[in-house]
């Protein structure tokens, strides 16, 4: 066949339910045109999967994590999507590059309907492929209009770039297949009733680790093209809110074997999970890293604030463990240890802060603006450290202007946006060298890399917040019953395969 045309579009986020933000315009940078194509290392001019096929760049918009989606937007996008595959015209297949999680103010399963509208501009017979994040939620709709869905394999994801190229060759591989023989890739869906958080579900530690090093053995069976474990989005609360098992290929058979075996194998270790690293009150954190750092430890204890981590949807602003970190004086004191606290966003504080001049002594109220549910703004008073973005076109992009301000040891971090701090460089742009650092408190659940590989010791911090750890606190209403940990099962789940067919088509299990 000549080179297949495929279209890309996309649109991602991760949207916490209990979280107070909401995700607007300027949440979400839009890419089209060769912009877009030019996203994706693997496509890149003279690549093999470049040569490959024509790749046209339609529309996609990726958010950081956060709170559900204005329904105006999510509309619009989504309508830009649309017009921009009708303007295309005919394709071969469609990458979609998607989260998982999206959830959208007063919808079930955003990205079942925003499949669903591709699907219904582009026909039965193009091809679709979706890289997704291993913590989104397949619903059925999701997996009856998708042909080839793949996700994550590693958590933190540090092979997300590897599996969009994955999702990429497989796609150009298929529409070559089909159009020689008409075959299309069958996929085997299971349903697991499972529930838990990332943070208790990394693939650096057991049972994850030896779960997820299960696939590349599925992947290379005849007849298999790909299989995923999608563990869920636990601070989502829709019905699609579950563990998911799919293995594509052409082998009906094979596909959902495995398909059953390794949501089986999920579900018999589903008690072994725990966190990924040492939990604790954020008083035990801060204990730890004081007694570390008086044994002669070297730099720096990270103390993550989960419940608040923009990372996994939280709104950025709740201010409850700034507050309390503000209160301790052994913190605060003459000689007291360096401490960054990142951050809370809010740009009136910003603003008020950007008035003065660095060295000044400054009193500010600052978060809770936009969730205020756990705690009220946080009273910072001390001294104005540093200033960064205040000239035109120097702002960072996420973030905005930031300010820091010096409360003895603690460097409190203010950002006029909602910003993540989880690398190394993100401290170390604003003048705050982890290396200098006795103590990193930062809006993070498990640890990415950069700060991973340089903390001298960690405590996973049990805050409070939109994306608490303690799921029950939160208060699930709408997930499907029964779901672990929730409930105690009369017997155990089926767990049987549905084989999905040509066209959305669903057969009976095996």
């Amino acid at each position: 066949m000549s080179h297949p045309r495929i279209a890309i579009v996309g649109l991602a986020i991760e949207s916490s339910a209990y979280a107070a933000h909401r995700a607007d315009y300027r949440d979400f940078p839009v890419f089209t045109g060769e912009e877009l194509v030019a996203r994706y290392p693997h496509l890149a001019p003279g690549s093999p999967l470049r040569e490959a096929a024509e790749w046209i760049g339609v529309f996609s918009a990726r958010s950081i994590p956060g709170g559900a989606v204005r329904r105006e937007v999510y509309d619009d996008f989504t309508e830009r999507i649309v017009a921009g595959l009708r303007e295309a015209g005919p394709v071969d297949g469609v990458y979609l590059d998607i989260h998982g999680a999206m959830s959208v103010v007063g919808m079930d399963d955003a990205e079942g309907a925003l499949v669903t509208a591709v699907r219904g501009v582009v026909g039965p017979d193009a091809l679709i492929t979706a890289p997704m994040d291993l913590h989104g939620n397949v619903s059925e709709t999701l997996a009856l209009a998708l042909d080839l869905p793949t996700c994550y394999r590693l958590a933190p994801h540090e092979d997300a770039w590897e599996t969009r190229e994955r999702a990429a060759r497989l796609l150009v591989e298929w529409i070559r297949r089909h159009a020689e023989t008409g075959e299309r890739p069958l996929r085997a869906w299971v349903r697991v009733p499972i529930l838990l958080p990332g943070e208790k579900t990394s693939t650096r530690v057991e049972p994850a680790r030896s779960l997820y090093a299960e696939i590349p053995g599925v992947e290379s069976l005849d007849g298999v093209s790909d299989a995923g474990i999608w563990i869920g989005y636990a601070w989502a609360d829709e019905p699609r809110c579950h563990a998911t098992v799919m293995v594509t290929g052409s082998d009906a058979g094979v596909i959902v074997r495995e398909a059953e075996r390794l949501a089986r194998r999920l579900w018999d270790v589903r008690d072994d999970f725990g966190f990924v690293g040492p939990p604790g009150t954020l008083g035990e954190g801060v204990a730890a890293a004081l007694a570390h750092r008086a044994a002669g430890g070297a730099r720096p204890y990270l103390i993550s604030d989960s419940g608040d981590n923009p990372g996994a949807g939280g709104t950025g602003d709740v201010t409850w463990t700034l507050t309390r970190l503000l209160g301790m004086p052994e913190l605060t004191g003459p000689d007291a240890p360096v401490t960054y606290v990142a951050s809370v966003f809010d740009a009136v504080a910003v603003d008020r802060l950007f008035a003065h001049r660095p060295g000044d002594r400054v009193e500010v109220e600052a978060g809770a603006r936009v969730d205020s549910r756990v705690s009220g703004p946080v009273r910072i008073t001390g001294e104005l450290l540093s200033l960064h973005g205040g000239e035109p076109g120097t702002a960072d992009p996420q973030a905005g202007r930031i300010a820091v301000v010096r409360v003895g040891g603690i460097r409190a971090v203010v950002t006029e946006f909602r910003k993540a701090y989880h690398s190394t460089t993100d401290f170390a742009r604003i003048g705050l060298d982890p290396a200098e650092a006795d103590i990193i408190v930062t809006k993070i659940g498990y640890l990415e890399p950069t700060l991973y590989d340089v903390a001298q010791g960690w405590t996973l911090a049990l805050t409070p917040g939109p994306v608490d750890q303690d799921l029950e606190r939160l208060g699930h209403a709408r997930i499907e019953r029964p779901m672990h940990p929730y409930d105690d099962f009369p017997a155990e789940p089926a767990l049987r395969a549905r084989l999905l067919r040509e066209r959305g088509y669903a057969e009976a299990a095996s």
